[in-house]
């Protein structure tokens, strides 16, 4: 139920509706709009300025939206890596749901792939954008700092799941399993194959089975 009391004749909701529906699709256009700025011209040299102009929005309307570069950012990673703009986090999406389900080890690490994969299609030049103003930039590098410790939470969730089905390789300890997890899905890596060594996206994922595969199990 809406906690918008309604209005005789029920338009006080739809007149709500519609402006929830323009911010939310005026904070989309900002967003995709600072996205394409930060991953070209890099964030220190976007100002939200140029991100207003981009979006074809005032600047007050970005502060009102956002109220800062660095939330804009944060908005931007956030949506790519969901792939919307749903509350969920990454362990209650569908794929995680899916793979950690999956009874065969083998099965769970190609799922895995596969969605951290379907994640960097979307966000690798953006957190890419991230990590290097991160060297300069302190409110950078806690976003950046975080977004391992969230990546690292994940990877641990997987590779406890994945003892439950399979013994880890030689005694491999959950935090070993996890950190190994967390450099073969990671974004630099995922960049250096893919952008810079011209990999395309399939022969990575396969790779990236293949790592997990061998560096976590005995299978």
């Amino acid at each position: 139920m809406s906690e918008t009391p309604q209005r005789a004749g029920g338009r006080g909701t739809g007149r709500e509706d519609g402006r929830t529906a323009r911010a939310r699709a005026t904070r989309a256009r900002i967003v995709a709009a600072a996205t394409r700025l930060f991953t070209t011209a890099g964030y220190t040299a976007t100002s939200i300025a140029a991100i207003a102009a981009e979006a074809g929005v005032s600047e007050q309307t970005v502060y009102y939206a956002f109220g800062t570069k660095r939330a804009v950012l944060t908005t931007a990673l956030d949506l790519a890596i969901a792939g919307d703009d749903e509350p969920v986090p990454t362990l209650g999406r569908s794929w995680v749901r899916d793979a950690l389900d999956d009874p065969e080890p083998l099965g769970q690490i190609r799922r895995q792939v596969a969605g951290a994969g379907d994640i960097y299609l979307r966000v690798a030049p953006l957190l890419d954008v991230v990590r290097s103003a991160s060297t300069t930039d302190p409110d950078l590098a806690e976003v950046w700092t975080a977004n391992i410790r969230q990546r690292l939470s994940v990877q641990r969730v997987f590779t406890e799941a994945l003892a439950r089905k399979t013994a880890l390789r030689d005694g491999l300890s959950g935090d070993d399993a996890a950190d190994i997890a967390l450099t073969v899905l990671s974004p630099e890596t995922y960049n250096l194959l893919v952008r810079d060594r011209g990999w395309d996206h399939s022969r990575w994922q396969a790779w990236a089975v293949d790592a997990l595969t061998r560096l976590l199990t005995e299978l």
